[in-house]
C-alpha cells in the first residue's frame, strides 16, 4: 500500500513539472487577448468617431499571418453583421470610410475609425482579432446623440379667439425622444424667479424621417410678468440651454405716457427748424423788398437787429 501511494506522489510530481515546463515554452501570442476602453462609447450625430481595440504586449504583431474582423448588432433587430474586414493585406470596408490604421497593426493598435456617424451606426461593436492559431474578442456599445437646435418665438406670440397671448419654444432635431422643458418667471415682486406649470401646454415628440425628434412648448403671457425662460434638458447638453423673453407692456398707463412724450419730442424737434428756416425766409425777404425811405436808402441797423431778436425769441418760447 506504501509502495503504490508512493509511486502515485512521483507520477503526480512529474506531471506538475511537466505542466510547468509548458507553461515556460508559451509565448504571450499564445493568449492573445484584446482590450477595450470601457463598456459603452458616446458620440454626437455627424462627429468622426474611433472605437478603441487594442492587443496589449510589447511584442510586433505579424500581420501575414493576422485578422481582424468588426461586426455591429443593431438594438432593435439584434441582427450582426460585418462592418469592416482584413485578412493579411486584404480589406474590405463594409460601412462606408470605415477603416483601421495599418501604422498602429504592428503595435496592437486595431481601433475603428467611424467619419460622420448617423443613428443607424448605433448598437453593439464586436473586435474580432485572429493571430494564427489565436483568436480573442470583445464588444462595446457605441449610443449615438444629437443635441436639439432650440428657438423662441416672441414675434409669433399667438392671440387666440379668448384674447391671450402665448410664446413659443421649439426644440429640434433631437436623439433620444426624451426631453425635457421647464418655464421659470420673473416679475418684480419676485425678481429670484419660480418655475411654473399652470399656463403651460407642451406637445409630443414629433419624429423626422432621419429618427430625430422635434418638441413645442408653449406658455400663456401673464400682465405681471416681466421675464420668460424656457430651460431644456437633454442627456446630450452638458448644461441645460436657456432662452429668454423679456415683456414690454405698451398698452398700460405708462407705455401710452411713453409713447406721448417721444412722439412731442419729435414733433417738437421736427417744428424748431422747420419755423426757423421760415423766418429766416420771412426776414431775407423783408431785407430785399422796396424800403420807405427812399430807393437807396438802407434800412437802419438798430431797426434790424430788432426784428431778427424778436423773431428767434419767439421761436424759442
Amino acid at each position: 500500500m506504501a509502495v503504490r501511494e508512493a509511486a502515485a506522489s512521483r507520477w503526480l510530481r512529474r506531471f506538475l513539472w511537466l505542466l510547468l515546463l509548458l507553461w515556460g515554452c508559451v509565448s504571450p501570442a499564445d493568449f492573445l487577448i484584446v482590450e477595450m476602453e470601457g463598456k459603452n462609447q458616446t458620440v454626437l450625430l455627424n462627429d468622426n468617431v474611433t472605437i478603441s481595440c487594442k492587443v496589449p504586449g510589447s511584442t510586433p504583431l505579424d500581420t501575414n499571418i493576422m485578422g481582424i474582423i468588426w461586426y455591429l448588432k443593431h438594438q432593435a433587430n439584434e441582427t450582426e453583421h460585418e462592418v469592416f474586414v482584413m485578412y493579411a493585406d486584404i480589406q474590405k470596408a463594409f460601412r462606408p470610410g470605415a477603416s483601421v490604421s495599418p501604422a498602429g497593426l504592428e503595435k496592437g493598435d486595431v481601433s475603428l475609425h467611424l467619419p460622420g456617424v448617423q443613428l443607424r451606426d448605433a448598437g453593439e461593436y464586436r473586435c474580432n482579432v485572429v493571430v494564427t492559431p489565436e483568436e480573442a474578442q470583445e464588444t462595446v456599445f457605441l449610443k449615438v446623440l444629437a443635441s436639439p437646435e432650440c428657438t423662441l418665438f416672441p414675434e409669433q406670440a399667438m392671440v387666440k379667439d379668448d384674447g391671450d397671448k402665448y410664446i413659443l419654444c421649439k426644440a429640434y432635431l433631437f436623439y433620444p425622444e426624451d426631453i425635457t422643458i421647464t418655464w421659470h418667471t420673473w416679475t418684480q415682486k419676485n425678481p429670484q424667479g419660480q418655475e411654473i406649470s399652470a399656463v403651460i401646454t407642451t406637445g409630443p415628440a414629433i419624429k423626422n424621417e432621419d429618427g430625430t425628434f422635434n418638441i413645442t412648448s408653449r406658455v400663456r403671457l401673464e400682465h405681471n410678468v416681466t421675464t420668460y425662460q424656457c430651460v431644456i434638458s437633454h442627456i446630450s447638453l452638458p448644461t441645460p440651454y436657456r432662452l429668454n423673453f423679456t415683456q414690454f407692456r405698451r398698452g398700460s398707463e405708462m407705455g401710452n405716457a411713453w409713447w406721448t412724450i417721444n412722439i412731442l419730442n419729435i414733433a417738437g424737434y421736427i417744428a424748431i427748424p422747420v419755423a426757423a428756416a421760415a423766418i429766416i425766409g420771412l426776414i431775407y425777404c423783408y431785407k430785399k423788398r422796396k424800403p420807405p425811405f427812399g430807393r437807396h436808402d438802407p434800412v437802419p441797423q438798430e431797426e434790424t437787429k430788432e426784428l431778427e431778436l424778436g423773431a428767434l425769441t419767439a421761436v424759442r418760447s
